[in-house]
C-alpha cells in the first residue's frame, strides 16, 4: 500500500509539473483575475479530475481509449474549446485590467467553468487516469485502498495549483503583467490556439 502511495504521489507530480493546457488556462486566468480566478480555475480542474477518476473507477475510461469514435469526439471537442479561448485572448489585447470587474460572482463561475470544460475535454487526462487504474489501482485493489489513492492524487494536485497560483499573483508578477497587458493576452492566445491544434492531433 506503501509503494502504491509513493508511486501515485511521484506520477502525479511529474504530470502536473509537465505543461498543458490546464497549467496553461490557470496561468492565463489567474495573470488577467488574480489570485481568486485562479483559485477558481483550479477548482474546476479538480472537478474534472473527478469526473475523470469516476468513469475510470467504472471502466469507461477504457471504452473512450478503444473507441475511435468516441475518442475522437473527446479529442476534437477539447481542441476547439482551447482554440476558442485562444481566439477570445487574443482578441482581448486591448485596454486594462480590471481586477474588481473580473472578480464579480458572475465572472467566477466563468472562471470554474473554463477549468472543468478544459480538464474534461483534454483526452490526455482520460489516457493519464486510465493508465493509472490499469497499472498501479486495479481491480483487486480494495475500495478503502483505492479511497486512500485517490485522495493522494486530489490532494497532490489541490496543493500543486494552490502554490502555483499564490506564486503567480506575488505583487512583481502582477505589476509586469499590468505593464505588458496587450503582450500576455496575445501570447497566451497564440500559445491556447497551438495547444488546440496539438490535441487535434494527437493519437491514441
Amino acid at each position: 500500500m506503501l509503494d502504491q502511495i509513493w508511486i501515485i504521489m511521484g506520477v502525479t507530480i511529474l504530470v502536473m509539473l509537465s505543461p498543458g493546457p490546464d497549467m496553461l488556462i490557470v496561468l492565463r486566468n489567474t495573470l488577467i483575475g488574480g489570485r481568486r480566478a485562479g483559485r477558481q480555475t483550479s477548482l474546476g480542474v479538480l472537478a474534472g479530475n473527478l469526473v475523470h477518476i469516476s468513469y475510470c473507477l467504472v471502466g469507461i475510461g477504457w471504452v473512450i481509449s478503444r473507441s475511435i469514435l468516441a475518442f475522437s469526439i473527446l479529442k476534437y471537442a477539447g481542441a476547439a474549446y482551447l482554440i476558442y479561448l485562444g481566439v477570445t485572448s487574443f482578441r482581448s489585447g486591448q485596454g486594462r485590467l480590471d481586477p474588481g470587474r473580473l472578480q464579480a460572482p458572475r465572472r467566477q463561475r466563468t472562471w470554474w467553468v473554463q477549468g472543468f470544460i478544459n480538464n474534461l475535454l483534454n483526452p490526455k487526462g482520460t489516457l493519464f487516469y486510465l493508465g493509472v487504474f490499469t497499472t498501479v489501482i486495479t481491480p483487486e485493489t480494495s475500495a478503502g485502498a483505492k479511497l486512500v489513492l485517490v485522495l493522494c492524487m486530489m490532494a497532490v494536485s489541490a496543493t500543486f495549483w494552490l502554490v502555483f497560483v499564490q506564486t503567480l499573483d506575488r505583487t512583481a508578477v502582477r505589476a509586469f503583467i499590468e505593464r505588458s497587458e496587450r503582450i500576455v493576452n496575445r501570447t497566451f492566445g497564440v500559445l491556447l490556439v497551438f495547444l488546440g491544434l496539438r490535441v487535434a492531433t494527437l493519437e491514441r
